[in-house]
């Protein structure tokens, strides 16, 4: 399978886990709206998710890939297999120890995760509960990382790009079928996260079976390739999930609104798709391609591989920044405005968005860039970069929070995002990480262009025809599908003129999709 084959293989089942997952929030924003249960469930939600994203997503499989690609072009898969059982046991030890510890210190923890709930006892005391409910789901996901890691460094992408479907389905389930008969929508919702991180373990270990992989659980032993992960681990844990720590004291500051945790979720929600598909999509495949050509010394191909990813990235991703910054009112109006969720959250998440797409672009790039170093099992450069990133975060959203509420949260989020993609950019050209070359240079310019023209279009039909509130939901998703369809048509076009993208390249990429 191809490089961009891979990727597009990757982003198709990440595109139908997220338009699944706009479904899911689509019902939540109806459910649960903007209130303070609403916020006390997503507080709930970005724990466990902030511990996945790091310990396991995260650095895990940033260190884990590297070090077990390693194996497979040196040794063989047997030894490659044993190294994972011995992660394995270690990670099942740890992950047990934390999740009790957890159960039982929440009540504390909370107060550092969400000071501002403490006015509130009510809405403070159930979001404790609905944390400790969905705290397991780090445990199983955790373990469905390592697998997906076994199989993306086998070039088995399908599985692990498809597992988080099946969270959004459980969660449409409960939403659609379970809440209108039983209510507790909080706790059920809750619920539910912890079931579909079991269910998707049982999907991985199905996986691996299918490519005769069967781990099987050691006794804990820190052998020499283990401590090498970890050493590799402990600075990547920053270095790799340097956005969501962001994101999470984002959510610690905007706990002191009531409802702008809520603003920031959905907000977040819009600009992680573009950031998932392309993004994660790139990253996922790039890292065990880089890995295994620089273990064999095949410098040129990995530079080119890693200027076309760069290159796809922006491609991709700048016209999604701009539709988010020039219609945002209009995504978030058609999305979520019903039920529960007022006209005046759709106004706020409206401006989070838009504060959130200045970085969209910065977002992805650390991503693609970031596997170019552990690629080279080289952990502290993301992680002092990363550092300098969470502290500017932590200013800014300080500063910010003061003059503008809620959106100056995710404008520091954006901010801090640039600072760490241009440190980036410095050190790996600097180290010859990444030797840039001409074609890559030369689409830059080529892209604002085109982007500008589909921001000028967008703009015209965005605010000269104008979505009537009367219109049906239906009306309301033809009107938001013009959009777009402008927008892509635009973008696709002058990107051929101009020839930012080949006919050719256009057509074959439409070919491997199929």
């Amino acid at each position: 399978m191809t490089f961009v084959r891979s990727v597009l293989t990757v982003g198709s089942w990440t595109l139908i886990s997220r338009i699944l997952g706009f479904i899911r929030d689509i019902l939540m924003a109806s459910v649960l709206g903007t209130g303070w249960i609403a916020d006390a469930f997503f507080v709930s939600q970005r724990f466990p998710n902030l511990f996945r994203s790091l310990f396991a997503e995260g650095a895990f499989n940033s260190s884990f890939i590297p070090i077990f690609s390693k194996f497979l072009e040196q040794e063989n898969l047997r030894s490659a297999q044993r190294f994972a059982e011995e992660v394995l046991a270690i990670m099942v030890a740890f992950l047990l120890g934390l999740t009790i510890l957890m159960q039982i210190f929440m009540p504390w923890v909370m107060g550092i995760l969400a000071p501002g709930f403490s006015q509130n006892a009510v809405q403070y005391d159930l979001a404790v509960k609905l944390t400790q409910i969905t705290f397991p789901y780090l445990l199983f996901i955790s373990l469905t990382a390592l697998q997906g890691g076994i199989l993306n460094a086998l070039h088995h992408y399908v599985h692990a790009a498809a597992a988080p479907i099946l969270l959004n389905i459980i969660m449409i389930i409960a939403l659609a079928g379970i809440i209108p008969l039983f209510g507790w929508p909080a706790y059920v919702l809750a619920w539910s996260v912890s079931l579909s991180g079991i269910g998707q373990f049982i999907w991985m270990a199905l996986a691996c079976r299918h490519v005769n992989i069967s781990l099987k659980l050691r006794f804990p032993h820190l052998t020499k390739a283990v401590r090498q992960l970890f050493k590799l681990m402990i600075p990547g844990v920053i270095g790799a999930g340097a956005m969501q720590i962001n994101v999470m004291v984002g959510t610690m500051i905007a706990s002191l609104n009531a409802g702008a945790v809520s603003y920031l979720y959905y907000a977040d929600r819009i600009y992680q798709l573009p950031l998932a598909i392309v993004g994660t999509a790139i990253g996922v495949v790039l890292l065990p391609e880089l890995s295994r050509d620089l273990a064999a010394q095949r410098i040129e191909k990995a530079m080119t591989t890693l200027n076309r990813s760069v290159e796809m990235a922006l491609i991709f991703t700048v016209p999604a920044a701009i539709a988010f910054l020039v219609i945002p009112h209009q995504i978030i109006y058609v999305l979520f405005e019903r039920g529960a969720f007022s006209t005046l959250a759709t106004e706020s998440t409206s401006l989070a968005l838009m504060a959130y797409s200045i970085g969209l672009p910065a977002y992805v790039l650390v991503k693609v860039l970031t596997p170019l170093f552990f690629a080279r099992h080289d952990t502290k450069t993301p992680f002092r970069f990363a550092m300098i990133s969470l502290i500017s975060n932590i200013l800014f959203s300080l500063i910010f929070y003061h003059f503008i509420g809620f959106i100056g949260i995710a404008l520091a989020t954006s901010l801090a995002s640039l600072i760490n993609v241009i440190l980036l950019i410095y050190q790996s050209i600097k180290h010859r990480y990444w030797i840039v070359d001409k074609q890559f240079i030369w689409s830059l310019p080529k892209l604002l262009a085109c982007g500008t023209i589909m921001g000028l279009g967008l703009w015209f039909v965005g605010y000269v025809f104008v979505l009537d509130n009367q219109i049906g939901l239906l009306g309301k998703i033809l009107y938001l599908c013009i959009l777009i369809m402008t927008g892509f048509v635009l973008f696709i076009g002058f990107a051929l003129l101009v020839k930012l993208i080949r006919y050719k390249d256009f057509i074959k990429m439409l070919k491997r999709t199929k």
